[in-house]
């Protein structure tokens, strides 16, 4: 009978293991040029993307105006991902800020504000 339960522990924790290792395999990052300006733009795209189905990561550089997102493939795409910066109000690579977002962001984070 304990011959019975070490094996049976023993294939759970290898079937654990290797649900993990499969779920590392299947993960990717992309950089996305976007429309940020200041922080609050920053904090913004950071906390909303990283409810985005999928997102494991999230971090946006000012300087260079990029998000650099890690995510899962089997739950996600480039293109969703690109949408959903869209649907916050932010230009995404090509796809223009959804309208209605846009007009909601306060004044300094729009396209034409200057650096602050």
């Amino acid at each position: 009978m304990k011959t019975v339960k070490i094996i049976s522990l023993i294939a759970i924790i290898m079937f654990s293991v290797a649900g993990m290792a499969q779920e590392q395999d299947n993960t990717e990052e992309i950089t996305i040029k976007t429309s940020v300006v200041c922080k609050m733009c920053k904090d913004r795209v950071e906390h909303d993307m990283a409810y985005e189905k999928g997102v494991k990561e999230v971090t946006v550089d000012l300087e260079t105006k990029e998000v650099t997102i890690t995510y899962r493939t089997d739950k996600t795409n480039p293109d969703k991902l690109r949408e959903a910066i869209s649907k916050i109000g932010y230009d995404a690579d090509d796809v223009e800020a959804d309208e209605k977002a846009y007009e909601k962001l306060p004044k300094c984070c729009k396209k034409d504000a200057p650096p602050h």
